[in-house]
């Protein structure tokens, strides 16, 4: 996790040169990134989820419940990158990392843990590779273009 966090960080602060093919066809929002990244922000969420608790628990021990809202991301993170990489089968061995996919799991954590699909297509927005995967995103994704919400981009075949 130590190294995930080196490697978000490089990015963040534009030391760490990103893989082409992970660097295209995406926004880039530099002052939202600067906001959400500062502990300001990080303590108004925690703030938030309290006052939110505060105010709609029914019962005492729903405060319990916080430590989840305030520890769901690096969590969920952790799983993602190391269940991706040590558990799993391989659609695409042409890639040097040790990412696999995750399919029992994986619909736990909405097609994230399709890592070994990801590393090989990193830009494409439906992570499943195989007829037999599914990507809950993935006709979220598709909705939200169709009603003009975001815009997909058709990515060029790279001959891979």
């Amino acid at each position: 996790m130590w190294h995930t966090r080196s490697v978000y960080n490089g990015v963040l602060r534009g030391t760490l040169q990103i893989e082409e093919k992970f660097d295209k066809n995406y926004p880039i929002y530099p002052v939202i990134d600067k906001i959400a990244d500062s502990w300001f922000s990080r303590l108004g969420f925690a703030a938030f989820y309290i006052l939110f608790y505060v105010q709609f628990a029914t019962s005492p021990w729903m405060f319990l419940l916080l430590p989840i809202h305030f520890l769901i991301a690096p969590i969920q993170g952790a799983v993602v990158n190391w269940a991706g990489h040590k558990y799993g089968y391989r659609n695409f061995d042409d890639e040097k990392d040790h990412s696999k996919n995750t399919l029992i799991i994986d619909f736990l954590m909405l097609g994230e843990l399709f890592q070994n699909n990801h590393h090989h297509a990193g830009a494409r927005p439906n992570f499943a590779a195989k007829w037999w995967e599914f990507d809950p995103v993935y006709p979220f994704i598709k909705l939200f273009d169709a009603i003009g919400m975001i815009k997909l981009i058709p990515i060029k075949s790279t001959g891979k």
